[in-house]
């Protein structure tokens, strides 16, 4: 009995042999010149035949006949060979989809063809425990409806019992989660024609982390003169916002898994233009006398007319072109007719309120932020109120938000104690003509990335430095700078600090 390789056989004659030939267990003689197989004659009384490469097909019967003369001898030899555990297809890692059925490979072979084993992080896989778990025929493992929990490194065991043979390899195994977006506001405002920018923002998860990118009408959105878009793809804001950005965008998210997508729209207001005013001269003898005024904007303005302290109003408010009849009676003072000339003024026009101000705020955790919600309205006189998740700020239950209010802007300073304190605040302004909404998100800054060294000067007694400004801030200005030396080899680090004046660049 022999393991899979090289096999030799030799057989003794006693006495002299004119011949010894060997024989196949297929009953074929075994001819000289053959590649796989070579017979050798020793001497007069003995004869090698060598098996090369050899393999479970070629055990067998072999027989040795010897022959001298008329007087003939035989011998056999019954060859046995196994093939030791051998693993011919085991990739690792090896990914799978959350959800999917999985089949985690693992190809072994052996004669007798072994008892396959499966663990988990060390432990046998208790299949009676958990019937999402079976071996397949082929001693593959299958795991339906694979979930995140499932990822680790699986270990496929080969045994042979018979001989106390064991082996047996590891897998990683790598389970992807289709990504899923959540939508911070799924309708956004913007105001066109007066240099805003609007932020349209959704978060990404899923593994690996989802790359996220902007389209419209299916068409991909790039960075440049209309969008940029921050680091992870998740932010994109608009510049210089126009009525033709109205409508709805689509984030995507991708991964491995796979790619999912989410709609947001964003709501473009056109701010009211008077493009047509006539004013009319009067006297007593005309009976009336017709002003005109005309604008646009989106959605429709509201016109509305006064004189001094008196506004007239009319049925329908909402139009675009608007006229107001004035009639003017004639006036007798001391028994004569008197001509009297009266001019007719427009007054401002009166619109909803517009929030303006930073929609994204940088903090950490004790460091007071203010969110500025500045307002223009007219009238002038507005109504301005902040929310955390549907509740009017300040309540009694919260102590670090205080609220600092102008004729035309309202200050929410917010002073984060945990983590809780990061998140969307509503302002909300309203005067008799409407009301308007603008959410404003306090972000955790985060510490900034290192600078990269460009180029180093050195002179007799001194170096010059040159570095890039780090890739990323964190949210908030770079402050300082610590610059760390010492002699090559020896000696202690020394270190300054340089602080950053505005507007200054660091060398």
């Amino acid at each position: 009995e022999f393991k899979q390789g090289p096999q030799r056989f030799k057989v003794c004659v006693i006495g002299g042999a004119k011949e010894i030939d060997w024989f196949a267990p297929t009953g074929e003689k075994i001819e000289p010149g053959r590649l796989d197989v070579s017979v050798i004659r020793n001497d007069e009384t003995s004869s090698t035949l060598t098996i090369y490469n050899a393999k479970v097909d070629n055990a067998g019967t072999y027989k040795c006949v010897a022959s001298s003369g008329d007087r003939e001898a035989e011998a056999t030899v019954n060859l046995k060979i196994y093939q030791k555990i051998t693993f011919t297809n085991v990739p690792s890692p090896q990914e799978f989809t959350e959800g999917d059925n999985a089949i985690i490979v693992c190809d072994v072979m052996s004669s007798p063809p072994p008892t396959v084993l499966w663990k988990y992080k060390g432990a046998k896989i208790q299949f009676e425990k958990d019937v999402r778990f079976r071996t397949l025929s082929n001693n593959h493992l299958q795991i339906r409806g694979i979930r995140k929990t499932d990822e680790g490194v699986y270990t496929c065991e080969g045994r042979i019992k018979a001989r106390g043979e064991v082996d047996f390899r590891s897998i990683k195994v790598v389970v992807n989660v289709l990504p899923t977006i959540r939508i911070r506001q799924a309708e956004t405002n913007g105001t066109a024609d007066m240099g805003f920018s609007t932020l349209l923002a959704c978060d990404a998860d899923g593994f690996p982390e989802p790359m996220v990118t902007w389209a419209r009408n299916n068409v991909p959105l790039e960075s440049g003169e209309k969008y940029n878009f921050n680091e992870d793809g998740s932010e994109m804001t608009i510049l210089e916002v126009t009525k033709l950005d109205d409508g709805d965008y689509t984030c995507i998210a991708k991964n491995k898994a796979g790619e999912s997508e989410q709609e947001l729209s964003l709501k473009v207001f056109v701010k009211p233009k008077i493009t047509y005013l006539e004013s009319q001269t009067t006297t007593e003898m005309d009976e009336q006398v017709t002003l005109t005024c005309e604008a646009t904007g989106d959605p429709t303005p509201t016109i509305t007319w006064s004189f001094g302290t008196r506004v007239f109003t009319e049925g329908e408010r909402h139009c675009r072109i608007k006229a107001l009849i004035i009639t003017v009676y004639p006036t007798r003072v001391s028994g004569e007719v008197v001509s009297q000339m009266k001019a007719a003024r427009l007054a401002d026009s009166a619109y909803a309120p517009k929030i303006l101000g930073s929609v994204t705020v940088y903090t950490w955790e004790g460091n007071p932020a203010n969110i500025s919600c500045e307002v223009l309205a007219h009238p002038s006189n507005v109504s301005i109120t902040w929310l955390r998740d549907g509740v009017q700020l300040p309540n009694a239950n919260i102590s670090n938000i205080k609220i600092y209010n102008t004729p035309s802007a309202s200050y929410l300073e917010v002073n984060p104690e945990s983590q809780s304190d990061f998140g969307n605040y509503n302002c909300t302004a309203s005067n008799e003509i409407g009301t308007e909404s603008k959410e404003f998100i306090v972000i955790p800054a985060d510490v900034p990335s290192a600078p990269s060294i460009t180029q180093v000067q050195p002179y007799s007694s001194t170096a010059q430095v040159l570095f890039e400004e780090p890739e990323s801030t964190g949210g908030v200005p770079v402050l300082k700078y610590r610059a760390e030396w010492r002699a090559m080899g020896r000696g202690k680090w020394v270190q300054r600090v340089y602080e950053v004046q505005d507007g200054e660049s660091v060398t």
